[in-house]
C-alpha cells in the first residue's frame, strides 16, 4: 500500500465516522453579542448570506466570558466542525493553545494573529477606510472640531483614530480631534452607557461628528449623537440606518465578507495571511437613502478620488501598528 492510499484510506475512514459534520462550519463570536449591529453581526450577515445561497447550516456561540474561549474551539474541533471561524483578535491566545491539537481542522481568525499551519489569518485595512470617513467628517463639520470614541485600548483602534486623523488633516490640518477610548478590557466594546457620556463629553468640547469604532458600546455613541442634534459614523456593518438623516456614513469592513468566503471554502481552506483593503473592497464608506442627502457630489468627489490614490498605491495612509506612532493625532 503506497503513502497515498494510506492517507485516502485514513481520510475516508474519519468522514465515515464523523459524517456530515466535517462540512459544516462554526462561528465564534466575540464578547458584544450577535446583535450588536457591529462586528459580531457583521460576521453573522455573511455566514447567514452562505446559508442562504447553499442551503446549509452552521453552528455558532456567543461568548459570555474570556474563559469560554478554548472550551469553544474545542467543542467544535472535537465535533467536525471545519472551517471554525473566530471574530476579534482575543482569540489569538486561544487558537495558538488549541489549532496544534486539531491539525484536520482550519481555524480562521478575523483581526488576530496566530503562526500556525491550520489558522487563516483575515486582516483589514482599517486605517484606510477610516480616512475617508475622516474626510467626510471634516467636510461635514461647522466647528472644525472632531471626535472619535474607541473601544478597547488596543493597536488595532488606534489604527482606526489614526487613519480617520489623517483624512481630517488633508481636508482641514487645522482641525481639532479629540479621541477617547472607552476602557482597557474586553468589557468596552459592550458599554452603551460610557459609550454615550463620552459623547455628550467631546460635545461640551465642540465636536460636531464623532466616529465610533466600538464595537456594541458605539450604539450609545450613535444614539446620543443622534439626540443631541451632531452627526456621527458608524463602523464595521453599514449603521446609517440606524438613525437616518443622522448618521453621516459607516466606515466599512467587510467581516461579512470573510465569513462567507470561508464557509464558502470549507474544509478546503488553507492556513495562511490574507489582507482585505481598498483595493479588493474589503473596507469601504457607506453611502445609501438614510444619508443621500447628508453626503453631496461635492462631498464624495475628492473623497472618491484620495480612495482611488489609496487603492493605487499614490496616497500612503500611515498604519499605526507599523510602528506604535500617528503623524496626525497623539494618544
Amino acid at each position: 500500500m503506497t503513502l497515498m492510499q494510506k492517507f485516502l484510506g485514513a481520510a475516508a475512514g474519519l468522514a465515515l465516522t464523523a459524517g456530515a459534520a466535517f462540512a459544516e462550519p462554526a462561528l465564534v463570536y466575540d464578547l458584544g453579542g450577535k446583535f450588536d449591529k457591529s462586528f459580531n453581526e457583521a460576521a453573522f450577515a455573511g455566514a447567514q448570506r452562505w446559508a442562504e445561497e447553499t442551503g446549509g447550516t452552521f453552528r455558532e456561540i456567543e461568548m459570555q466570558s474570556e474563559a469560554q474561549r478554548e472550551q469553544a474551539l474545542r467543542r467544535f474541533a472535537e465535533s467536525g466542525a471545519n472551517p471554525v471561524i473566530t471574530t476579534g483578535f482575543a482569540f489569538s491566545s486561544a487558537l495558538e493553545v488549541v489549532a496544534p491539537d486539531y491539525p484536520d481542522t482550519t481555524f480562521v481568525t478575523i483581526d488576530g494573529w496566530v503562526d500556525a499551519p491550520n489558522v487563516k489569518v483575515i486582516g483589514f485595512t482599517e486605517h484606510e477606510g477610516s480616512y475617508l470617513v475622516g474626510m467626510l467628517a471634516a467636510e461635514a463639520s461647522k466647528t472644525g472640531t472632531v471626535g472619535f470614541i474607541g473601544g478597547m485600548d488596543i493597536p488595532l483602534i488606534r489604527k482606526f483614530a489614526c487613519g480617520y486623523a489623517q483624512g481630517v488633516k488633508a481636508v482641514n490640518p487645522d482641525a481639532t480631534i479629540i479621541s477617547n477610548m472607552t476602557g482597557t478590557t474586553p468589557a468596552a466594546w459592550n458599554d452603551p452607557v460610557k459609550g454615550s457620556e463620552l459623547t455628550k463629553a467631546q460635545i461640551s468640547q465642540g465636536a460636531d461628528v464623532v466616529y465610533a469604532a466600538a464595537g456594541g458600546t458605539g450604539v450609545g455613541v450613535l444614539q446620543t449623537a443622534a439626540d443631541e442634534g451632531i452627526l456621527s459614523i458608524g463602523v464595521d456593518s453599514n449603521q446609517n440606518h440606524l438613525h437616518p438623516g443622522k448618521v453621516l456614513t459607516s466606515m466599512l469592513k467587510r467581516v461579512d465578507v470573510a465569513v462567507y468566503e470561508s464557509m464558502k471554502a470549507g474544509d478546503a481552506l488553507e492556513g495562511g495571511v490574507e489582507v482585505l483593503d481598498l483595493a479588493n473592497g474589503g473596507v469601504g464608506y457607506a453611502m445609501d437613502e438614510n444619508n443621500a442627502d447628508l453626503v453631496t457630489e461635492a462631498m464624495k468627489t475628492p473623497v472618491d478620488a484620495a480612495a482611488a490614490s489609496i487603492a493605487s498605491g499614490d496616497i500612503v495612509v500611515h498604519d499605526y501598528t507599523s510602528d506604535d506612532s500617528c503623524p496626525a493625532l497623539s494618544f
